[in-house]
């Protein structure tokens, strides 16, 4: 099964890196390890992330693609759908069939036919239009809905960040 998983990523890391998405671009951690990506994710253009070059990990499992991978973003990220520890909260990330809290159909979760690519547009997705419903960062998605002066600072402080480390 290992070895579906491997060629399936050599797959799509081929395919990225002859067609690159615009928004983000995306490459191996260690060449030893097809298992661990480095993503840059580009904050898209009119949100407030805009401006951003954000760091991110995308970590497969063996049994790729029945199970998703795990993103977490490595940069600092102050969003509702990303926890304190960096790592991205998204339906198409939650493992596959129905929501054990109801909140999402199986249709919106993780299934074998997403890529790499998808997961991304996801990512860039969810930082153009935070959801604040089921939030994974709570203090997050309370400024957000309260204080969105402060969350916009708090943003702005991540993307002059994100930009320092970058260079």
């Amino acid at each position: 099964m290992g070895d579906y998983a491997t060629n399936l990523l050599k797959k799509q890391l081929r395919e990225l890196t002859k067609n690159p998405v615009d928004g983000f671009s995306a490459g191996l951690v260690d060449d030893s390890n097809i298992f661990e990506w480095q993503l840059t994710v580009i904050g898209p253009p009119d949100t407030l992330y805009e401006g951003g070059f954000f760091n991110a990990r995308l970590s497969f499992p063996k049994d790729y693609p029945n199970q998703p991978p795990t993103c977490r973003f490595t940069s600092e990220m102050w969003h509702p759908n990303v926890y304190a520890d960096g790592r991205v909260c998204i339906s198409i990330l939650h493992n596959p069939g129905d929501d054990p809290n109801g909140y999402e159909t199986a249709a919106e979760r993780w299934s074998p036919v997403q890529s790499v690519e998808s997961i991304v547009i996801s990512i860039i997705a969810m930082l153009s239009s935070p959801n604040d419903e089921s939030p994974a960062n709570v203090d997050a998605a309370k400024q957000w809905r309260e204080d969105r002066d402060g969350f916009k600072k708090r943003v702005a402080r991540c993307v002059r960040k994100s930009q320092e480390n970058f260079e």
